[in-house]
């Protein structure tokens, strides 16, 4: 069966009207196309059957104008590689005028930054067998815009299953909301507490700025809470603020686990005040040395909304989050999310949801798990005798102790070691009434494995 014209060749637009008669106009187009690098080096051109069939004039016409650019030099034409544009060297400018070209920085050598997993251990033969058989059974109006604000029903089906049995959520499918992440999350929620007339949002002393960023960009103001080795300190939650934005299983970057009596304390204070609890549930997955610390959002369904994402168990770059969100607050962050499901790709949330339901998230969770849990123990080890560790029972960093007075100090020295590394100030609310303290937040699931040792090796050549 001769293959039809229409499926044959690439598309392209040309605007005939630069010249004089078709074959003129087709050539000149074509020349300036390739002159002003609209058409790159190396770009393959539809045959001259094609390119005729598109322009609606005769191949002939085509194949002239494409034979006087090629022996202009525009196009080449070779047996089994179709024409393409030529490439063209640049004219040389005059060499008191040259600009001086220094090689490109790519930044540190060396990266230990917090709030990154091993981007190299992707899972990408299991995720892409898991989007096989996701494309493979999606029903076709997958392919549409998606009529419902919370996301595709497979995935909030996975994830209540996941949640309830990994981290004590109380999950409906119903009141599970997908995001494009926990900052997409956070904003809706900002958004919406702002429409309720909330002025401010107690915040933890020590964070990120990013997020109270933001939340300050919604009009709202932020108030920080003292942090310590319990977790913070929600017994200083005043009826002043309307929410607070805490992270109860990992308090982010300290470490400390939020104790039972604080929980109580914080749960406590949003029944009496009609307040909301934001929990960022960023790395709960990754727990060494005990016991998996539940979900707050397990004592009190009505009052925490539980956020979660796959940026630490898989990948950022996926886009990925949810939240579970309160029956007397789904409707808010539906009209603030808008009707269409447009956040993240539908292929995507489909993708997760079978690679949930396969065991193939446990099974990559776990095996991540015992991977960073000998970088830490490496860490641990490398770091004996120079500084104090902290922070260290679950997640993806460690806190490491300085010498008073030492943090811009070793941060320099990190510097000449070509090494990216945050000191624990950078995450002090400016507010905060906390006593000083040097250290370092070492984010050790950062490095690739090959980078691991030399990155190791950079920051002990840094610590006093």
């Amino acid at each position: 069966m001769t293959e039809s014209w229409a499926t044959f060749g690439a598309d392209l637009h040309l605007d005939l009207s630069a010249g004089r008669g078709l074959r003129a106009g087709l050539t000149e187009a074509l020349r300036e196309a390739a002159r002003s690098g609209r058409l790159a080096a190396g770009t393959r051109l539809p045959s001259s059957r094609t390119l005729a069939a598109d322009l609606g004039i005769a191949r002939n016409t085509v194949a002239e104008a494409y034979a006087e650019l090629v022996a202009e030099g525009w196009l080449t034409a070779r047996q089994g590689s179709g024409t393409r544009v030529a490439e063209r060297a640049r004219p040389r400018r005059a060499a008191a005028a040259a600009p001086v070209r220094r090689p490109a920085r790519k930044g540190p050598s060396y990266s230990l930054l917090p709030g990154f997993p091993d981007l190299g251990a992707f899972p990408r033969a299991a995720w892409l067998s898991a989007a096989r058989r996701a494309l493979t059974d999606a029903p076709n109006e997958a392919f549409g815009y998606g009529s419902d604000g919370r996301g595709r029903v497979e995935l909030r089906q996975a994830l209540a299953g996941y949640l309830a049995r990994a981290r004590g959520v109380y999950a409906d499918p119903e009141r599970i909301v997908l995001c494009a992440g926990f900052l997409h999350g956070l904003t809706l929620l900002a958004g919406v507490l702002r429409a309720r007339r909330v002025r401010e949002v107690a915040v933890e002393g020590y964070g990120l700025d990013f997020h109270r960023n933001l939340l300050v960009r919604a009009g709202l103001r932020t108030r920080p809470l003292g942090v310590d080795g319990d977790g913070a300190r929600t017994g200083e939650l005043t009826a002043a603020a309307g929410a607070v934005l805490l992270t109860p299983a990992h308090q982010f970057p300290t470490g400390a686990a939020l104790t039972p009596a604080r929980r109580a304390a914080a749960v406590d204070w949003a029944r009496t005040t009609g307040g909301l609890i934001l929990e960022d549930d960023y790395d709960g997955e990754f727990r060494y040395d005990r016991q998996p610390v539940g979900a707050l959002q397990g004592l009190d369904p009505d009052r925490v909304v539980y956020l979660g994402t796959a940026s630490k168990s898989l990948a950022p770059g996926l886009r990925m989050g949810w939240m579970v969100v309160p029956p007397g607050l789904l409707d808010e962050v539906l009209a603030a999310k808008g009707p269409t499901n447009w956040a993240s790709s539908t292929l995507e949330q489909l993708t997760l949801a079978e690679f949930i339901t396969s065991g193939a998230y446990d099974r990559h969770v776990r095996g991540m798990r015992l991977r960073y849990r000998r970088r830490r123990d490496e860490l641990v080890a490398a770091v004996a005798g120079r500084v104090g560790v902290s922070g260290i029972a679950a997640g993806l960093h460690a806190v490491l102790d300085l010498p008073a007075g030492t943090e811009r100090s070793v941060l320099q020295s990190a510097a000449w070691q070509d090494l990216a590394l945050h000191g624990l100030s950078a995450f002090r609310h400016p507010e905060a009434g906390l006593a000083p303290r040097d250290a370092l937040v070492v984010g050790y699931g950062t490095p690739s494995d090959s980078a691991w040792s030399p990155t190791l090796a950079a920051l002990v050549a840094t610590l006093p």
